[in-house]
């Protein structure tokens, strides 16, 4: 990234894009890997500059912007990718107006290709068991496993919450857990007898044999006595997905769509499972229905002798329809 940035023909870009980036960690807060996907969804934006010799960002006019997103779709990116990145220009470009190093900005007179809808990933509930199942729990780092998908899955959580979970966030009397969501936004997370009882046995167990004087708060170590990355969660869950062979696709974020979708199907209320999931709309929190109605719809196809092709035996069952003869 750093490469397409510093060799651009455009003067000062690589500084301005970094001035961006410090701009939108401070201001909104965003975590570390956020600002750096904000960022790499600029670069194809400074190729597309250098392709078309512009090296004045007020020359940028929505013919421009819709050749940007054309290139974009030419070169193979996906719907999603185009949108994400359409996204970032348009939060680089308000920088830029508010910076006063543009006069104009034409980028609210673009839209970006219409999103595909796709439903989220979520096991079922036996397909959970499988994947709990997996870790080794003869073993320390099995117990430390076992404990995290167990939190991953009863609570809802996100990865992010997870990876910077302190001991003083944990409460087991209560089964509660404080965890900062999306925007620094504080939420108290309840989990279950479950995943209780392998935190208990992580925590008084375990943990200690991990401890290392620098990450003395973490409540998620690896062997080393460090606090375990998001990468290394993410890790961790695909290791046991693939084990107890879930669908390739599924990851950390899919635990958190099954718990939502489960609570769902269990009778919970939508905006319980909000509250629960840190959302601050219900229309977030929607998604989940359609997934459980899909749910609903497959069992029952599935499962109901009157919903699925008609058989043989079927046709012969049907009444026969009298031809009319005229005659009463």
């Amino acid at each position: 990234m750093e490469n397409a940035l510093c060799k651009s023909q455009f003067p000062d870009i690589s500084a301005i894009i970094r001035d961006y980036a410090e701009h939108i960690s401070t201001t909104r807060q965003l975590a570390d890997h956020t600002v750096r996907n904000y960022v790499n969804d600029l670069v194809p934006l400074v190729v597309f500059f250098d392709d078309r010799n512009l090296t004045e960002f007020n020359k940028v006019d929505r013919l421009f912007l819709r050749g940007y997103l054309a290139w974009l779709i030419s070169s193979g990116y996906s719907r999603s990718s185009v949108s994400r990145k359409l996204s970032a220009l348009k939060s680089f470009f308000r920088f830029l107006r508010h910076s006063g190093v543009i006069e104009l900005d034409q980028t609210d007179l673009v839209t970006g290709p219409r999103k595909e809808k796709r439903l989220p990933s979520v096991a079922s509930s036996f397909e959970i068991d499988r994947l709990l199942d997996e870790p080794n729990t003869a073993t320390n780092a099995g117990i430390r496993d076992r404990a995290l998908l167990e939190l991953l899955y009863g609570a809802g959580l996100r990865v992010s919450e997870v990876h910077a979970m302190d001991l003083g966030d944990i409460d087991l009397n209560s089964a509660e857990v404080r965890v900062v969501g999306k925007g620094t936004k504080p939420r108290v997370a309840l989990f279950g007898k479950q995943a209780r009882r392998w935190l208990e046995k992580y925590l008084h167990d375990i943990r200690i044999g991990f401890a290392h004087r620098r990450s003395e708060s973490a409540v998620w170590m690896n062997q080393a006595g460090g606090r375990l990355s998001t990468r290394s969660i993410q890790r961790i869950v695909k290791k046991y997905a693939l084990a107890a062979g879930l669908d390739p696709e599924f990851h950390t974020h899919s635990l958190r769509h099954s718990f939502a979708t489960h609570l769902l199907d269990g009778g919970a209320d939508l905006r319980v499972v909000q509250d629960l999931l840190g959302h601050s709309s219900p229309a977030t929190t929607q998604i989940y229905t359609h997934v459980s109605a899909e749910q609903a719809r497959k069992v029952y196809l599935g499962a109901h002798p009157r919903a699925g092709k008609t058989k043989k035996s079927d046709r012969s069952d049907t009444p026969d329809v009298q031809k009319s003869t005229g005659t009463p």
